[in-house]
């Protein structure tokens, strides 16, 4: 599948691709991949299928996710990229990964683990609240924020949402997103990597304090595929702990994707390294 992808820096450069989660798009990481792209990277940040500009599909789970990065990657002629990847697009880039070590340089997984989750029902509300927004009768932006304002309770979660909102060539609003594809096959988006496979390099993970996506007891098991992993809690942030603190995710990405010994001293006292 040929995904749409912003680029940023300079060919030659050391390369980075970023995958963004669950009804997310390229464009929610542009201001971290723009300012990292100055420090000697060239960053590719694709829209995932069904997601952004990319071709919708039917087929939705992370075995074709997986399949995609692996041909961007061919297609693009990128060699030994560092990955990052936040909550489905760190199950990707995990898995891809594991499959694919001697590809990959370095990996940063941004709050989400390598264990299955039960389904939650925050992302089945997000698409009932994203249909049941009449987009024919608004005229701008802030219209469909009104409807979804009594549907999302969470300005930052609207936001989010409203990053998916798009006009079309008859200047009406539509979202980007494949609905149905991804309705469809939700559930496939909370499995687990099973596979005895090990990646021995770098390895970053970064959870946010008030998220429970990534639990202590999970270090165990993220180590037995991953043994050199890092595991750094940036304390009073959520599943978007990049959104919520990006200076502090920032300075940890930079030292580490940099191989700097001491990335680890850009944590806050209330943070915590693993």
């Amino acid at each position: 599948m040929e995904l749409f992808y912003r680029k940023f820096g300079n060919e030659g450069d050391q390369p980075l691709i970023i995958l963004h989660g669950l009804f997310g798009l390229s464009d929610n990481w542009v201001t971290f991949a723009r300012r990292i792209a100055m420090e000697g990277f060239e960053v590719f940040v694709p829209d995932q299928r069904n997601h952004g500009q990319s071709p919708h599909s039917g087929n939705f789970n992370y075995l074709a996710l997986t399949d995609d990065l692996f041909e961007f990657i061919d297609e693009h002629e990128i060699e030994r990229p560092v990955l990052l990847g936040h909550s489905m697009g760190g199950k990707v880039v995990m898995r891809f990964t594991l499959e694919n070590p001697e590809l990959v340089k370095r990996l940063v997984v941004v709050d989400i683990s390598i264990k299955a989750y039960p389904p939650r029902t925050q992302h089945k509300q997000i698409i009932k609240a994203m249909r049941q927004v009449d987009l024919e009768s608004v005229k701008n932006r802030r219209q469909v924020e009104g409807q979804l304002e009594t549907l999302i309770s969470e300005h930052r979660i609207r936001q989010f949402v409203l990053k998916n909102l798009h006009r079309t060539s008859r200047n009406n609003f539509a979202w980007r997103m494949n609905l149905d594809g991804i309705e469809t096959n939700l559930d496939d988006m909370f499995d687990a990597i099973e596979t005895g496979q090990t990646f021995g390099k770098p390895v970053l993970f970064i959870k946010g304090g008030a998220s429970d996506y990534i639990l202590l007891e999970d270090f165990d098991a993220i180590r037995k595929n991953f043994p050199h992993a890092e595991i750094v809690t940036i304390a009073g942030t959520s599943h978007w702990v990049h959104v919520e603190a990006p200076e502090r995710f920032y300075q940890l990405t930079y030292g580490f994707l940099k191989g700097n010994p001491t990335w680890y001293r850009s944590l806050n006292e209330e943070d915590t390294l693993n």
